[in-house]
């Protein structure tokens, strides 16, 4: 079963990056641990891959969901994670999979709140997104940038 942002549909698989051998990608990934500072080391990771792979023009979007995702991840979740990239210089897909049972979820804050808007960032600027139940257990939450 995978859950998705209203009118898109998971892009590749619930497995996420199996199945796109077919296309000249590139990738990454890295494990982090649920620590504050992972979110910079996880910004340092995309800017890093996209810049090296001319994927610049993402950069800045790719950067600021992962930042929501994986502060998400360590807010909600508490163990370590798994940051993982693949992209073409048409596209960019990340996911963040973690060990947290409970799915991603929305919220609707008020005017004065400073937290609760990360997955509609996320939302807003990915070309779509979704979540999708890990093998293992935990979840995925993946995002597109661009045309793929």
């Amino acid at each position: 079963m995978v859950k998705e942002d209203a009118g898109m549909s998971v892009p590749f698989a619930a497995t996420a990056l199996d199945g796109l051998d077919d296309f000249e990608t590139w990738s990454a990934e890295c494990l982090l641990p649920a620590v504050g500072s992972s979110v910079a080391t996880a910004r340092s990771l995309v800017r890093r891959e996209l810049t090296g792979q001319g994927c610049a023009a993402f950069l800045d979007d790719c950067q600021l969901i992962v930042s929501e995702l994986v502060t998400n991840a360590v807010r909600h979740a508490g163990t370590a994670f798994a940051l993982r990239l693949r992209g073409t210089t048409e596209w960019v897909y990340g996911e963040v999979y973690d060990t947290g049972g409970m799915p991603p979820r929305p919220r609707d804050p008020r005017p004065e709140s400073t937290d609760g808007r990360g997955l509609m960032i996320v939302a807003a600027l990915a070309a779509s997104w979704g979540y999708a139940p890990g093998v293992c257990g935990g979840k995925i939450v993946w995002f597109v940038l661009g045309d793929s």
